[in-house]
Protein backbone atom coordinates (compact mmCIF):
# COMPACT_ATOMS: atom_id res chain seq x y z
CA UNK A 1 0.00 0.00 0.00
CA UNK A 2 2.75 2.60 0.75
CA UNK A 3 4.23 2.00 -2.71
CA UNK A 4 0.85 2.62 -4.30
CA UNK A 5 0.46 5.87 -2.33
CA UNK A 6 3.91 7.08 -3.36
CA UNK A 7 3.13 6.22 -6.99
CA UNK A 8 -0.12 8.23 -6.80
CA UNK A 9 1.72 11.21 -5.26
CA UNK A 10 4.35 11.18 -7.98
CA UNK A 11 1.66 10.90 -10.67
CA UNK A 12 -0.32 13.84 -9.21
CA UNK A 13 2.86 15.95 -8.92
CA UNK A 14 3.83 15.24 -12.52
CA UNK A 15 0.31 16.14 -13.74
CA UNK A 16 0.40 19.31 -11.68
CA UNK A 17 3.78 20.26 -13.17
CA UNK A 18 2.46 19.67 -16.68
CA UNK A 19 -0.60 21.88 -16.02
CA UNK A 20 1.58 24.70 -14.70
CA UNK A 21 3.97 24.44 -17.65
CA UNK A 22 1.14 24.50 -20.20
CA UNK A 23 -0.93 27.31 -18.61
CA UNK A 24 1.53 29.76 -17.04
CA UNK A 25 2.97 32.35 -19.47
CA UNK A 26 6.45 32.34 -17.89
CA UNK A 27 9.86 31.80 -19.52
CA UNK A 28 11.75 28.55 -18.99
CA UNK A 29 13.86 29.78 -16.05
CA UNK A 30 10.84 30.96 -14.07
CA UNK A 31 9.03 27.76 -14.95
CA UNK A 32 11.75 25.68 -13.37
CA UNK A 33 11.68 27.77 -10.18
CA UNK A 34 7.90 27.40 -9.85
CA UNK A 35 8.09 23.67 -10.51
CA UNK A 36 10.70 23.28 -7.76
CA UNK A 37 8.44 25.18 -5.35
CA UNK A 38 5.54 22.92 -6.19
CA UNK A 39 7.66 19.83 -5.54
CA UNK A 40 8.39 21.13 -2.04
CA UNK A 41 4.69 20.75 -1.25
CA UNK A 42 4.74 23.32 1.59
CA UNK A 43 2.87 26.13 -0.19
CA UNK A 44 6.02 28.13 -0.94
CA UNK A 45 4.79 28.67 -4.52
CA UNK A 46 2.70 31.54 -3.19
CA UNK A 47 5.23 34.39 -2.97
CA UNK A 48 4.87 37.45 -0.81
CA UNK A 49 4.07 40.67 -2.71
CA UNK A 50 7.29 42.27 -1.45
CA UNK A 51 9.40 39.35 -2.70
CA UNK A 52 7.62 39.39 -6.05
CA UNK A 53 8.16 43.15 -6.45
CA UNK A 54 11.84 42.87 -5.51
CA UNK A 55 12.32 40.01 -7.94
CA UNK A 56 10.61 41.93 -10.77
CA UNK A 57 12.75 45.00 -10.09
CA UNK A 58 15.91 42.87 -10.11
CA UNK A 59 14.96 41.29 -13.45
CA UNK A 60 14.18 44.70 -14.96
CA UNK A 61 17.49 46.09 -13.73
CA UNK A 62 19.31 43.08 -15.14
CA UNK A 63 17.81 43.70 -18.57
CA UNK A 64 18.68 47.40 -18.34
CA UNK A 65 15.30 48.90 -19.35
CA UNK A 66 13.94 51.93 -17.48
CA UNK A 67 10.76 53.99 -17.77
CA UNK A 68 12.75 56.86 -19.26
CA UNK A 69 13.95 54.56 -22.05
CA UNK A 70 10.35 53.56 -22.78
CA UNK A 71 9.23 57.22 -22.92
CA UNK A 72 12.13 58.11 -25.20
CA UNK A 73 11.25 55.32 -27.60
CA UNK A 74 7.69 56.68 -28.07
CA UNK A 75 7.34 58.63 -31.32
CA UNK A 76 6.16 62.24 -31.05
CA UNK A 77 4.22 63.93 -33.86
CA UNK A 78 3.04 67.50 -34.25
CA UNK A 79 -0.70 68.08 -34.43
CA UNK A 80 -2.10 68.21 -37.96
CA UNK A 81 -3.57 71.48 -39.14
CA UNK A 82 -7.02 71.72 -40.71
CA UNK A 83 -5.49 72.07 -44.19
CA UNK A 84 -3.35 68.94 -43.72
CA UNK A 85 -6.32 66.91 -42.47
CA UNK A 86 -8.28 67.90 -45.60
CA UNK A 87 -5.41 66.87 -47.84
CA UNK A 88 -4.37 70.45 -48.56
CA UNK A 89 -7.75 71.34 -50.08
CA UNK A 90 -9.48 74.65 -49.38
CA UNK A 91 -13.07 74.46 -48.12
CA UNK A 92 -15.70 77.09 -48.83
CA UNK A 93 -19.00 78.22 -47.35
CA UNK A 94 -21.41 80.74 -48.85
CA UNK A 95 -24.25 82.33 -46.87
CA UNK A 96 -26.87 84.32 -48.77
CA UNK A 97 -27.87 87.66 -47.24
CA UNK A 98 -31.46 88.89 -47.72
CA UNK A 99 -32.06 92.53 -48.61
CA UNK A 100 -33.39 93.47 -45.16
CA UNK A 101 -30.14 92.31 -43.47
CA UNK A 102 -27.64 94.08 -45.73
CA UNK A 103 -27.66 97.30 -43.69
CA UNK A 104 -27.24 95.58 -40.28
CA UNK A 105 -24.46 93.44 -41.77
CA UNK A 106 -22.66 96.57 -42.99
CA UNK A 107 -23.02 98.26 -39.59
CA UNK A 108 -21.71 95.27 -37.61
CA UNK A 109 -19.12 94.08 -40.15
CA UNK A 110 -16.14 94.76 -37.88
CA UNK A 111 -17.72 92.79 -35.01
CA UNK A 112 -18.28 89.85 -37.37
CA UNK A 113 -14.96 90.13 -39.19
CA UNK A 114 -12.58 90.19 -36.20
CA UNK A 115 -13.47 86.92 -34.40
CA UNK A 116 -13.61 84.96 -37.65
CA UNK A 117 -10.21 86.17 -38.91
CA UNK A 118 -8.27 86.56 -35.65
CA UNK A 119 -9.58 83.65 -33.59
CA UNK A 120 -10.86 81.13 -36.14
CA UNK A 121 -8.03 81.91 -38.64
CA UNK A 122 -10.40 81.96 -41.62
CA UNK A 123 -10.81 84.23 -44.63
CA UNK A 124 -14.07 86.15 -45.15
CA UNK A 125 -15.41 88.57 -47.72
CA UNK A 126 -18.69 90.12 -48.82
CA UNK A 127 -19.59 89.38 -52.44
CA UNK A 128 -21.69 92.33 -53.59
CA UNK A 129 -22.64 90.70 -56.91
CA UNK A 130 -24.23 87.61 -55.37
CA UNK A 131 -25.10 89.41 -52.09
CA UNK A 132 -23.60 86.68 -49.97
CA UNK A 133 -20.90 86.23 -47.35
CA UNK A 134 -18.13 83.85 -48.45
CA UNK A 135 -15.87 81.96 -46.05
CA UNK A 136 -12.90 79.73 -46.74
CA UNK A 137 -10.09 78.02 -44.86
CA UNK A 138 -6.46 79.09 -45.05
CA UNK A 139 -3.09 77.56 -44.26
CA UNK A 140 -3.32 79.08 -40.77
CA UNK A 141 -6.64 77.41 -39.88
CA UNK A 142 -6.07 75.17 -36.88
CA UNK A 143 -9.37 73.29 -36.36
CA UNK A 144 -11.46 71.44 -38.91
CA UNK A 145 -14.72 72.60 -37.31
CA UNK A 146 -13.78 76.29 -37.49
CA UNK A 147 -15.37 76.79 -40.91
CA UNK A 148 -18.71 75.29 -39.87
CA UNK A 149 -18.75 77.28 -36.62
CA UNK A 150 -18.09 80.52 -38.49
CA UNK A 151 -20.83 79.72 -41.01
CA UNK A 152 -23.30 79.08 -38.17
CA UNK A 153 -22.25 82.37 -36.55
CA UNK A 154 -22.86 84.40 -39.72
CA UNK A 155 -26.10 82.56 -40.44
CA UNK A 156 -27.38 83.25 -36.91
CA UNK A 157 -26.68 86.97 -37.30
CA UNK A 158 -28.50 87.04 -40.64
CA UNK A 159 -31.49 85.38 -38.98
CA UNK A 160 -31.71 88.33 -36.61
CA UNK A 161 -29.71 87.43 -33.50
CA UNK A 162 -27.44 90.02 -31.90
CA UNK A 163 -23.70 89.69 -32.49
CA UNK A 164 -23.09 89.24 -28.75
CA UNK A 165 -25.50 86.28 -28.71
CA UNK A 166 -24.47 84.70 -32.02
CA UNK A 167 -20.75 84.81 -31.17
CA UNK A 168 -21.40 82.15 -28.51
CA UNK A 169 -21.61 79.66 -31.40
CA UNK A 170 -17.87 80.18 -31.93
CA UNK A 171 -16.96 79.63 -28.29
CA UNK A 172 -19.27 76.79 -27.23
CA UNK A 173 -19.83 73.42 -28.88
CA UNK A 174 -23.28 72.52 -27.50
CA UNK A 175 -25.26 75.46 -28.92
CA UNK A 176 -27.71 75.05 -31.79
CA UNK A 177 -30.14 77.12 -33.87
CA UNK A 178 -33.66 75.81 -34.41
CA UNK A 179 -36.23 77.32 -36.77
CA UNK A 180 -39.93 76.61 -37.22
CA UNK A 181 -43.02 78.44 -38.43
CA UNK A 182 -46.23 79.21 -36.61
CA UNK A 183 -48.15 77.31 -39.29
CA UNK A 184 -46.15 74.18 -38.43
CA UNK A 185 -47.86 74.18 -35.03
CA UNK A 186 -51.34 75.26 -36.12
CA UNK A 187 -52.59 76.19 -39.62
CA UNK A 188 -53.60 79.81 -38.96
CA UNK A 189 -54.26 82.61 -41.44
CA UNK A 190 -55.01 86.31 -41.42
CA UNK A 191 -55.86 87.89 -38.08
CA UNK A 192 -55.65 84.55 -36.27
CA UNK A 193 -51.99 84.26 -37.32
CA UNK A 194 -51.29 87.83 -36.20
CA UNK A 195 -52.88 87.21 -32.79
CA UNK A 196 -50.82 84.03 -32.31
CA UNK A 197 -47.60 85.93 -33.05
CA UNK A 198 -48.74 88.67 -30.66
CA UNK A 199 -49.32 86.11 -27.88
CA UNK A 200 -45.77 84.79 -28.33
CA UNK A 201 -44.26 88.28 -28.26
CA UNK A 202 -46.42 89.75 -25.51
CA UNK A 203 -46.86 93.41 -24.68
CA UNK A 204 -43.56 95.20 -25.48
CA UNK A 205 -41.91 91.78 -25.81
CA UNK A 206 -42.65 90.80 -22.19
CA UNK A 207 -43.61 87.18 -22.93
CA UNK A 208 -40.63 86.63 -25.25
CA UNK A 209 -38.19 87.98 -22.65
CA UNK A 210 -39.77 85.82 -19.94
CA UNK A 211 -39.27 82.67 -22.06
CA UNK A 212 -35.67 83.68 -22.86
CA UNK A 213 -34.74 84.31 -19.23
CA UNK A 214 -36.44 81.17 -17.92
CA UNK A 215 -34.96 78.80 -20.52
CA UNK A 216 -31.62 80.59 -21.10
CA UNK A 217 -32.21 80.87 -24.83
CA UNK A 218 -32.53 83.67 -27.39
CA UNK A 219 -35.64 84.05 -29.56
CA UNK A 220 -36.13 85.95 -32.82
CA UNK A 221 -39.61 86.52 -34.25
CA UNK A 222 -39.29 87.11 -38.00
CA UNK A 223 -42.83 87.37 -39.36
CA UNK A 224 -44.29 83.87 -39.04
CA UNK A 225 -40.87 82.24 -38.50
CA UNK A 226 -39.43 81.71 -35.03
CA UNK A 227 -35.68 81.19 -34.50
CA UNK A 228 -34.27 79.75 -31.26
CA UNK A 229 -30.64 79.82 -30.10
CA UNK A 230 -29.45 77.73 -27.14
CA UNK A 231 -28.60 74.25 -25.95
CA UNK A 232 -30.64 71.26 -27.12
CA UNK A 233 -32.59 70.79 -23.88
CA UNK A 234 -33.29 74.50 -23.38
CA UNK A 235 -34.49 74.89 -26.97
CA UNK A 236 -36.98 72.09 -26.42
CA UNK A 237 -38.37 73.78 -23.28
CA UNK A 238 -38.69 77.14 -25.05
CA UNK A 239 -40.30 75.55 -28.11
CA UNK A 240 -42.89 73.78 -25.95
CA UNK A 241 -43.79 77.08 -24.23
CA UNK A 242 -44.14 78.87 -27.59
CA UNK A 243 -46.28 76.05 -28.98
CA UNK A 244 -48.60 76.29 -25.96
CA UNK A 245 -49.06 80.01 -26.62
CA UNK A 246 -49.76 79.41 -30.31
CA UNK A 247 -52.33 76.74 -29.48
CA UNK A 248 -54.19 79.19 -27.24
CA UNK A 249 -52.95 78.57 -23.70
CA UNK A 250 -53.31 81.64 -21.46
CA UNK A 251 -50.02 83.43 -20.73
CA UNK A 252 -50.51 83.03 -16.98
CA UNK A 253 -50.46 79.26 -17.26
CA UNK A 254 -47.31 79.38 -19.39
CA UNK A 255 -45.64 81.73 -16.87
CA UNK A 256 -46.36 79.30 -14.03
CA UNK A 257 -44.82 76.45 -15.97
CA UNK A 258 -41.78 78.59 -16.80
CA UNK A 259 -41.26 79.50 -13.12
CA UNK A 260 -41.17 75.81 -12.23
CA UNK A 261 -38.68 75.11 -15.02
CA UNK A 262 -36.51 78.09 -14.05
CA UNK A 263 -36.33 76.91 -10.42
CA UNK A 264 -35.29 73.43 -11.57
CA UNK A 265 -32.56 74.87 -13.78
CA UNK A 266 -31.23 76.95 -10.88
CA UNK A 267 -31.08 73.86 -8.66
CA UNK A 268 -29.29 71.92 -11.40
CA UNK A 269 -26.62 74.56 -11.94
Amino acid sequence: MPKADSTKDQTSKSRRDERVKSSAPYPGERMGAIASMLEAGDGSAYMNPEDLEARTAAETEAVGITEEDVDQDKPSFNALTAAEMNGGKTEYRRIAVPANRLTPLKEHWNSIYEPIVKHMKLQIRMNLKTKSVELRTSEHTEEVASLQKAADFVRAFIMGFEVQDAIALLRLDDLYVDTFEVRDVKPLQGDHLSRAIGRVAGKAGKTKFAIENATRTRIVLADSKIHLLGSFGNIKIARDAICDLILGSPPGKVYTKLRTIASRLKERF
